[in-house]
């Protein structure tokens, strides 16, 4: 029976990786998954946001069920994890690193719990949206790149532990293990080593659709842009930015490359799932936005390789798939019972081209004024906003996002609302999230 490892770096944007044909940043790693197993080309998270999507992938619920709206944690849940129901059913469960959920690290259930990173309670207070709120200060996080000693000693540690874990723990096992790795990078800030910024040097460019463009003024985009202050960026901080991201994402890939050797040298590389995905993307100065929190592809969209027993070698998959179907996969992969109220569907069973799949995200976190939704399927994508224009694309035609056509297309319009009603209503979603951020501020003046 094969067992699962899970490689989750953060914030991600699958565009800044070889597999999907950036022409600077060096991937041999994600290139050599790739080449063993599948591409789902167009994965999504739940939530575009750390918190809320942890949250979902690991409680196997979407956002508006498991309440994690945003990346405050002073009022939190008893959900059970996919390690815990895992173990429960004989299965070694194992992880490391970052977990940013709905409860503490140490209450999850799995068997084990390596260098786990909790976020401090009560987490981020800038949530609050009516009135929006202003993150005072954020102007600084421009000056969060270049070359630094040591960037990356908090996530080679947890490498460390994972290579240790799988040549001296997984050998002597008798029963399926999964085993979850995160890493930090490639979220900012952008610190690289003497030798990446380097090498990266020619690559200090702008964006190519920057704060011009229609879809950098939409109300929602102009939210973030004023919450995070991006507006004042200056070109060389925005240049040094970009180049230092190519930086930390050729390091994550070198990561990928030590867990793949470890595997092989173990000698369980061909009976072992393995996946290498992100959290959600980074917007890296499009249309003036920066980091996450959006529903914009560079945002919302993650990288999503899978290989080993079930996935065919050297394949691509086009049809939109979720984390939560990333999750559902773990469950099939050890062969073992999914609770029937989870959502997703294992990639395994998920087929090359469907039309007419449906996949959904969602938003309520901080700097926007009200929530969003996203449907995507076949080629066009709705972004459903609750106090704002809607917004649809066709992605094949206009993969940058750039032209609206919710006024020219209204029948794909109504079939997309459709597809989200048939998963909630978001006018009740909508107030059941604000109605939450209510509850969460006074958690937070309360102690």
């Amino acid at each position: 029976m094969p067992n699962v490892l899970i490689y989750m770096s953060d914030q991600h944007n699958p565009f800044v990786s070889s597999v999907f044909g950036h022409p600077r940043v060096e991937t041999p790693n994600m290139e050599r998954l790739a080449q063993m197993g599948t591409v789902f080309a167009n994965a999504y998270t739940p939530s575009p946001l750390c918190l809320p999507c942890r949250s979902a992938f690991m409680a196997g619920r979407p956002v508006h069920q498991t309440q994690m709206y945003n990346n405050c944690n002073a009022v939190g849940f008893d959900y059970p994890s996919y390690g815990s129901v895992l173990h429960n059913q004989g299965v070694h469960t194992a992880y490391i690193g970052k977990t940013d959920v709905y409860r503490h690290s140490s209450e999850l259930g799995f068997t084990e719990m390596i260098d786990a990173a909790d976020r401090k309670p009560p987490g981020d207070i800038n949530f609050p949206r009516r009135p929006l709120t202003i993150r005072e200060g954020s102007r600084k996080r421009a000056e969060g790149y270049g070359p630094k000693e040591n960037p990356f000693a908090a996530d080679i540690r947890k490498i460390d532990h994972a290579v240790r874990w799988l040549t001296e723990t997984a050998p002597n096992l008798d029963t399926p293990w999964t085993l979850t790795v995160n890493t930090v990078n490639p979220h900012s800030p952008l610190f690289v080593t003497e030798e990446l910024w380097e090498k990266y040097a020619d690559a200090a460019d702008l964006p190519e659709y920057g704060r011009e463009c229609e879809s950098a003024n939409h109300p929602y985009a102009r939210d973030l842009r004023d919450h995070f202050e991006t507006d004042v960026f200056s070109d060389e901080q925005i240049r040094g930015l970009r180049r230092g991201y190519l930086g930390c994402v050729e390091y994550v890939d070198r990561e990928l490359g030590r867990l793949l050797d470890a595997l092989e040298e173990s000698g369980r590389l061909n009976d072992t799932v393995v996946v290498y995905t992100s959290d959600h993307g980074e917007m890296l100065g499009k249309f003036g936005m920066w980091w996450k929190s959006s529903l914009y592809e560079d945002s919302v969209h993650v990288p999503l390789i899978a290989a080993g027993p079930g996935f065919l070698a050297n394949t691509r998959v086009e049809t939109p798939v979720s984390l939560l179907d990333l999750q559902a996969t773990i469950f099939r992969a050890v062969d073992r019972a999914r609770p029937a109220n989870w959502w997703g569907t294992p990639l395994q069973e998920i087929p090359a081209a469907d039309p007419t799949r449906a996949v959904f995200s969602e938003y309520h976190g901080h700097g926007v004024r009200s929530g969003a939704f996203m449907i995507r399927k076949g080629p066009w994508k709705l972004m459903y906003n609750m106090d704002a224009p809607h917004q649809l694309y066709n992605l094949e035609s206009d993969p940058n996002e750039l032209h609206n056509q919710a006024e020219n297309h209204p029948d794909v319009l109504r079939d997309l609302e459709g597809e989200l009603r048939n998963l909630c209503s978001p006018e009740e979603e909508n107030r059941r999230a604000h109605a939450f951020e209510a509850r969460q501020s006074h958690a937070i003046r309360e102690g």
